[in-house]
């Protein structure tokens, strides 16, 4: 392990600010400056660290925070193997998503319980942030690739064996509004420090405000130190009806929460999920500090082209898509965050902001405001360094070199 003090010299991009000349001081697995050259070089122990070339052009930002990941490298977080997690989870962080959550896909009650019990293994040990779960309690006329014969109406019970076998460590849990008992689902969820996040719905305009409005609301009245006062929308536009000027269903709704701050939305902006023009408009309308943005990655990132599964579902990945063999329905993402970004940014939106969106935005959503996200004092040394064409040059975690 790295435990040198070390100084990078590069353009730092971090909370919505670029600083040309900027320095990155690191002491273990911790952030010890960063800042202009000027301010660093007047640091009485400045010269106790170890400078570290970078080519020309070098750009650092914070490491990235992925909140919905299925898995990669083969591995499916539904379908946990310890061997092949720790190589998918090896894999994601050498490509520049330091922080993560486990998302888990609709599955039968046991197997989705059995698969959250192994993944908190890995966020107690640190490996990653906690659990996402992804249903059951889905539409099933928006189920996308979501195994339909497993989708259920809010089960109080179900919620209780999957906090359990969490220890702790579910983080957040994607729901249909419309379905009977959503409001007692967010009460328990919320109680047990667990977000709520609308998706895969039917729902109406007025159904989908409605509920973000509660969840907003029972996440305020929580009042738990470090936990964010409010939902996520999980994949805008995916999974949901398309936004139609007389039935303006869930999309229209989610956008007008978000932009009143009393939401924030996941973009899959990969250019499969979404079009280039659609990601830029959103930032348009809502702002890069109402936006997550996520992978949806799935055992396909970072392989070839081939047959894969999700959870129970059997999926084909052509040209880099990945879409269910029964169906050809889009089966989550074959992109990894930083590729995520890059796509982003060629959109047409500024580097600064789709920084904060991958990174201060989503550790704020999951109380790791003060730990990643953001090249500050005191943080955790978790950085990437990229080229002036946004390609990874080096992956940092905890101080480490990768």
């Amino acid at each position: 392990m790295t435990t040198t003090r070390y100084a990078l010299f590069a353009t730092l991009v971090s909370d919505g600010l670029e600083v040309t000349d900027g320095v990155l001081a690191v002491d273990g697995d911790r952030i010890r400056f960063a800042g202009n050259v000027d301010d660093f070089t007047a640091l009485p122990d400045s010269a106790d660290y170890e400078v570290r070339k970078l080519d020309a052009g070098s750009i650092i930002i914070p490491g990235l925070v992925d909140l919905h990941c299925h898995g990669a490298m083969g591995a499916d977080f539904s379908a946990p193997d310890h061997a092949t997690i720790t190589d998918a989870l090896e894999f994601l962080h050498r490509s520049g998503t330091t922080t993560l959550l486990a998302s888990l896909v609709t599955a039968e009650p046991d197997a989705m319980v059995a698969s959250a019990e192994i993944l908190a293994e890995f966020a107690e040990s640190g490996k990653i942030a906690g659990i996402h779960a992804e249903g059951p309690f889905l539409s099933s006329q928006r189920c996308g690739a979501q195994d339909p014969f497993s989708l259920r109406d809010p089960d109080p019970e179900l919620v209780s064996q999957l906090v359990a076998a969490s220890r702790g460590q579910l983080r957040t849990m994607t729901y249909a509004p419309e379905l009977p008992g959503s409001e007692d689902l967010i009460e328990q969820l919320v109680s047990h420090g667990v977000v709520p996040s609308l998706g895969h719905t039917n729902a109406s305009a007025q159904v989908a405000a409605d509920s973000l409005r509660f969840a907003r609301e029972e996440l305020r009245s929580a009042g738990v130190d470090g936990f964010t006062e409010r939902p996520t929308v999980t994949h805008l536009f995916n999974a949901m009806p398309s936004l139609h000027h007389r039935e303006p269903g869930p999309v229209a709704a989610c956008l007008e929460e978000a932009a009143n701050h009393n939401a924030f939305v996941e973009l899959i902006a990969d250019s499969v999920h979404l079009s280039p023009d659609t990601v830029r408009l959103v930032y348009r309308l809502v702002g890069a500090n109402n936006i997550l943005l996520v992978s949806d990655s799935m055992a396909a990132t970072g392989l070839q082209d081939g047959a894969y599964t999700l959870g129970p579902q059997d999926v084909n990945v052509v040209e880099g898509q990945a879409r269910l063999a029964k169906d050809d329905s889009l089966a989550g993402g074959t992109s990894t965050l930083l590729e995520i970004l890059q796509h982003t940014v060629a959109a047409g939106v500024p580097l600064v902001q789709a920084v904060t969106s991958a990174t201060s935005i989503p550790a704020s959503l999951i109380g790791l405001a003060d730990e990643v996200g953001s090249l500050h004092y005191g943080f955790a040394a978790d950085a990437l360094i990229l080229d002036s064409h946004l390609q990874l040059a080096q992956s940092i975690r905890k101080g480490d070199y990768l």
